[in-house]
């Protein structure tokens, strides 16, 4: 049994068609289904969309492993029974495939547990967690699809794990993805057999993913070099935003929120108070020199906040400016994957490389459950035990730091 799928062979936006032969019993026939894609945007030899990350392709390359998956399935039981094909039942269960919205999956499926765990945390985690365990189950959907049947968990062992990297490879997938992938697919197993089902979990040893991912960081004189750059006025807000998120170490999704209402004073030092939205921790934060410098020349108030796009895309135009150009080791999106590349440093800046600075140039030089304090890191249990969620002291202490190494640059 195989599955071919092309286009009609008339106008730009073209009908799909679905060849299905039957090799058991020499037979084959064409099925016109309810799809249409751009010609131009139509992959011949993978027989999908180009760009499947497109949402409108996205949606039509998920209705294509649908078919696979059931054509396949419904096939299969009709060998079981020694019954023969009909070519208009089929054509209808197609039809179907294609016009339904939602899709379900049968229970003891890797992809219904999956579907049930992200479900059940949903409300206990955050929102880039979500997104995370969403790439997983999606990333599962394509990868029944490659192999045109759907997989139950007692399936799942060793040979599943083969399979998946083979697939990954051909996909041009990075070891981190699938490795990461391979684990939460152990979770869901875990999850199955808390519920009484037994599952292969125990026969599944996978190393973690590699940790080969470069981390790229402004030093303190490139962030200098940023300060004393004259920028054209459009893109003053991005300059001041990154010299704060360099000077708090925040994530960009809290920093680009500052506002005046969440400052206060301890000990007559101007600091932050505010909760992260990632970890809804609250955060008491002391002011940099930098950072309140940057207040008082803008009215006592914090720059415009920007949409995110458009400060990634300014804060490159910053960096490039400011003479950051060194060439480094980097991995930059080309098109919806990531290539290791050699580049010029200004080029791989966004938002994150603030709060990855702050760490990296106050590490050794500020006690660490210091910085920890400031940027809400919390990983280790035993870490967590013995920080206080405020301690006044270590905040004021934390001040202090700031404004010897800022008295010292200035010396200099």
């Amino acid at each position: 049994m195989t599955f071919q799928f092309f286009l009609s062979s008339n106008g730009a936006i073209r009908n799909i068609n679905l060849k299905f032969t039957d090799d058991l019993n020499n037979n084959s026939f064409v099925v016109h289904m309810p799809l249409r894609i751009l010609e131009t945007e139509w992959d011949r030899e993978k027989q999908r969309p180009k760009n499947i990350y497109l949402k409108k392709y996205k949606d039509l390359n998920n209705k294509i492993n649908t078919l696979k998956v059931e054509l396949k399935e419904y096939y299969s039981q009709l060998i079981i029974k020694k019954k023969q094909i009909s070519q208009r039942l089929f054509s209808q269960i197609v039809k179907n495939i294609c016009l339904n919205k939602q899709s379900s999956f049968p229970e003891m499926t890797l992809l219904f547990f999956m579907e049930q765990y992200i479900r059940t945390k949903e409300e206990v985690i955050s929102h880039s967690t979500y997104k995370r365990y969403k790439v997983f189950f999606n990333l599962m959907q394509k990868f029944e699809g490659y192999l045109a049947e759907r997989l139950y968990v007692e399936q799942v062992n060793s040979e599943f794990i083969k399979n998946f990297l083979v697939f990954g490879k051909e996909e041009d997938y990075s070891e981190n993805t699938l490795y990461r992938t391979i684990h939460f697919v152990k979770t869901i197993l875990n999850f199955a057999e808390r519920k009484g089902i037994q599952t292969r979990v125990r026969e599944l040893e996978v190393r973690r993913e590699r940790q080969n991912k470069e981390v790229i960081t402004l030093t303190e004189p490139e962030i200098l070099k940023i300060k004393y750059t004259n920028v054209p006025s459009h893109l003053q807000d991005a300059k001041d935003w990154l010299l704060i998120s360099c000077y708090t170490g925040q994530r960009v999704s809290d920093f680009m929120k500052f506002s005046n209402t969440q400052l206060i004073e301890i000990n007559k030092k101007k600091c932050l108070n505010f909760v992260q939205q990632k970890t809804q921790k609250e955060i008491f934060l002391p002011l940099h020199p930098i950072v309140q410098n940057i207040i008082n020349r803008n009215n006592c108030k914090f720059p415009d906040a920007l949409a995110i796009q458009k400060y990634n895309e300014d804060i490159k135009e910053i960096a490039r400016l400011s003479g950051i150009d060194e060439t480094i080791n980097a991995r930059k999106r080309l098109g919806h994957r990531t290539k290791l590349l050699r580049i010029e440093k200004w080029s791989v800046i966004s938002s994150h490389i603030g709060r990855r600075s702050f760490a990296s140039n106050f590490y050794g030089k500020i006690p660490t459950p210091l910085l920890m304090e400031a940027t809400g890191h919390s990983t280790e249990e035993m870490f967590l035990k013995y920080i206080n969620s405020f301690d006044m002291d270590r905040t004021v202490k934390l001040s202090n730091y700031f404004q010897k190494m800022y008295e010292e640059i200035s010396a200099t």
